[in-house]
């Protein structure tokens, strides 16, 4: 229940004057212990349910489609790999030496780095269930162009499109998801969400194997196949998705007025004013770009999507060093992306019920680093070489959604959050031009420089997290020590979001 019981005899900052001292009343939970930021947030709970039982409506009806949706979404950008393993680089006529297909995966990178903030802002202003599942169609029909190509310029084009189509996709539903959970709710689900990228990879290499049977069909080959019918799914989903994918808790129509107006009390108790309230302009960029801490948070990211990649454009081809034949080496795929799901979730759980992120990012890095150096120093030992991809899968996917929650979660106000959140994956994916050309032909099958590339950028993202968790520490422990009252009104608090004197980042 959201309520506020108000007294004549003190005010929010006497109030919180009164608290006991920053380590013993520090609550993450909540933007500020005594913040309040509207008037009408004497809301309770309808009577006809819980709130238990309106998160868990929320959740059958926001995360299922988001899941989905970026499950095939990685899917159709990551399948190009299982497409190699079965000729691509043959039929194409691609020349090793040359990186032709390094600079396919690269030229995909390019839109969607620089479409993340303006995809942004048009999700806001076209509702999600429109932008979302336009763009979903554009990139399904894309992929089943891009089974169809006949040379190396055709599958540059389809490369470049499907990264420009793709690129509102990641941060518009992190995004979306922040505008429906409280943050001491929001890790289980930036998690799940997340793990749709394990899922999709495990899902990619059975799909895969199965396609790759059809080789021949219709005098096309098996990787053409794998490109053609995951598109067509794609263009499906996106149809029905339409309909289905939902908007900002406001233009919910599945819930009745009195749910609406609850769902969003509570939410501006934790967050701030609801997302449909003001447009994002010029300025708001400007402004946000001032904060040291949202570059750090790029960083964050950066450094990981360098694995990220490398592990999901390349590991059918690593597997395949091992001696297997194309459809073993799609089957031996799968494994390492369901540890992955499994490990990530767990590490999810628990970072939910510490109420803590920091630590829960340094553990599943340090078992990424722990994989690629047995991968960089065991070369004859093909067993031991694949139990190692499980740690990097299983670290490098665990350590990405504790990182992006734990950043976005922390941006508060919506115009922040929104640019905030595109801006982290924007930058970030520049680490995934730089994994397309971390493992080279000519470096098979130990690809040294390719593993030691990764665990150099593991350890930036490591860096970039301590050099954030001592920030918003220290900004914490100052903004305890300054003056209360310092005059704001409740819409300045609001338009400052978490650069509000009262608000308390969650480490």
């Amino acid at each position: 229940m959201v309520k506020h019981e108000k007294n004549s005899d003190s005010s929010p900052d006497s109030e919180f004057a009164r608290r006991q001292p920053y380590g013993e009343s520090y609550d993450p939970d909540i933007a500020h212990p005594s913040a309040r930021y509207d008037d009408d947030l004497h809301v309770e709970c309808p009577s006809h349910t819980t709130e238990a039982k309106l998160v868990r409506k929320i959740d059958l009806r926001v995360m299922p489609f988001l899941c989905i949706l970026y499950l095939l979404a990685f899917l159709d950008r990551v399948n190009i790999a299982n497409a190699a393993v079965f000729g691509l680089k043959r039929d194409l006529k691609l020349d090793g030496k040359n990186v032709q297909y390094n600079t396919a995966l690269t030229i995909f990178f390019v839109p969607y780095i620089i479409f993340e903030i303006p995809s942004n802002i048009l999700l806001k202003r076209l509702r999600p269930h429109v932008w979302l599942s336009a763009c979903m169609f554009l990139f399904g029909l894309v992929t089943v162009c891009q089974g169809l190509v006949q040379n190396y310029s055709g599958l540059l084009t389809t490369r470049f499109f499907l990264g420009f189509f793709e690129t509102g996709m990641f941060p518009g539903c992190f995004y979306l998801i922040g505008m429906w959970y409280k943050r001491s709710e929001a890790q289980r689900r930036y998690t799940f969400f997340f793990s749709s990228t394990t899922l999709a990879g495990a899902f990619g290499g059975l799909l895969a194997s199965a396609i790759g049977k059809m080789n021949g069909m219709r005098g096309y080959k098996g990787w053409r196949w794998i490109f053609i019918l995951e598109g067509v799914l794609t263009c499906v989903v996106a149809f029905t998705f339409f309909f289905l994918l939902p908007d900002f808790p406001e233009e919910a129509k599945w819930l009745n007025e009195e749910e609406r107006v609850y769902v969003q009390a509570r939410l501006r108790a934790d967050q701030g004013r609801s997302a449909a309230e003001r447009r994002i302009g010029i300025r708001d960029v400007g402004r946000i770009f001032k904060d040291f801490k949202i570059f750090v948070g790029g960083f964050m990211y950066f450094g990981l999507i360098v694995p990220a990649y490398g592990y999901a454009f390349f590991a059918p081809g690593i597997i395949q060093t091992f001696g297997y034949s194309q459809i073993q080496t799609q089957l031996h795929s799968v494994p390492p992306w369901a540890a992955a799901f499994g490990f990530a979730m767990l590490i999810a759980t628990f970072s939910d019920f510490f109420r803590h992120r920091f630590l829960f990012t340094l553990i599943p890095i340090a078992v990424s680093i722990a994989g690629f150096a047995i991968l960089i120093t065991v070369h004859h030992n093909h067993h031991v070489q694949y139990a190692a991809l499980f740690l990097v899968t299983m670290g490098t996917y665990s350590a990405m959604p504790v990182i992006v929650c734990w950043f976005n979660m922390n941006l508060g106000g919506h115009h922040r959050r929104s640019v905030g959140s595109a801006w982290q994956v924007g930058f970030g994916n520049v680490g995934g031009i730089i994994a397309t050309y971390a493992f080279l032909q000519k470096d098979a099958p130990n690809y040294k420089p390719g593993y030691s590339i990764c665990i150099a950028f593991c350890c930036l993202s490591a860096a970039s997290c301590c050099v954030y968790a001592a920030t918003v520490w220290t900004q914490n422990r100052n903004r305890e020590r300054a003056p209360r009252d310092l005059g704001l009104t409740e819409f300045e608090k609001t338009e400052k979001g978490d650069m509000n004197p009262e608000y308390r980042y969650l480490l």
